[in-house]
């Protein structure tokens, strides 16, 4: 498997609605993909987690009235700063970004905004919904680690999400199942352990490993990442009653 490096080698990651399309499914909640421009080790790409953000944030939208947006594609990702190539952003700017996106929404009638984060670093987001109450807009982070937890079990990942805390076993298993183009050889052997990373905050990813890595990508498979996603859809269903966004073709 070889990945080419363009972010256009992983088809379906855009919404190819018109604006027909949108005032024909008449949406009152919309699903917004993060996730980040970092290293991912030497077998996944910068854009990891935005694609998987978006393979999420596509497979919960299917099938339900709600307006599927672009992502983005740039966050807060300054842990990974030793490594060539990560672009970061500050939180304040990821704030207003997404501030800003809600209150569009709002002024076309949408009420209800999703974020599928697909970067752990993103923490500023638990505060931007967290603020959204009374702004018009209600808003749910998505998936919670409970629902990580869940899939991850379903899944049969062996690692915790402790231990699998990046380019490990499941971030390599989604790609594996849903973008294996761009999976690089060698991820069998990219494993790295670091459970003890109490100050990785303040010291970055470069103090507990090498590669970039920490977890155990060398575990990882098409079938697990088939069932975790599968696992993320049935956990957003709780999300969709709780906020209204009905099904029409979901199954």
């Amino acid at each position: 498997m070889t990945a080419s490096g363009d972010p256009t080698s992983a088809p379906g990651l855009l919404p190819a609605d018109t604006t027909e399309d949108v005032r024909a499914r008449r949406p009152t909640m919309a699903v917004l993909p993060i996730g980040s421009f970092e290293q991912h080790g030497a077998h996944l790409p910068l854009t990891t987690d935005t694609v998987i953000a978006c393979t999420i944030a596509r497979e919960v939208a299917a099938g339900r009235p709600v307006q599927l947006l672009p992502p983005l594609t740039v966050s807060c990702s300054h842990e990974h700063a030793a490594w060539p190539g990560t672009v970061s952003i500050s939180a304040r700017t990821l704030h207003a970004l997404v501030t800003d996106i809600a209150d569009s929404l709002r002024r076309s009638g949408i009420g209800t905004l999703i974020l599928v984060n697909g970067h752990g670093g993103n923490y500023v987001l638990r505060n931007v919904v967290q603020e959204s109450a009374g702004s018009g807009v209600r808003m749910a982070l998505f998936p919670g680690s409970a629902d990580w937890d869940a899939a991850r079990t379903r899944a049969g990942v062996r690692t915790s999400g402790h231990t699998d805390m990046h380019a490990g076993e499941a971030e390599t298993s989604i790609l594996l199942h849903a973008h294996p183009e761009l999976v690089k050889e060698g991820y069998e052997s990219a494993d790295c352990v670091a459970d003890d990373r109490k100050h990785l905050l303040t010291l970055g990813m470069s103090a507990y490993s090498e590669s970039g890595v920490i977890g155990r990508p060398s575990l990882a498979s098409a079938r697990k990442g088939k069932e975790l996603l599968a696992g993320l859809v049935e956990a957003f269903d709780e999300y969709a009653a709780l906020l209204g966004a009905g099904t029409e073709a979901h199954d």
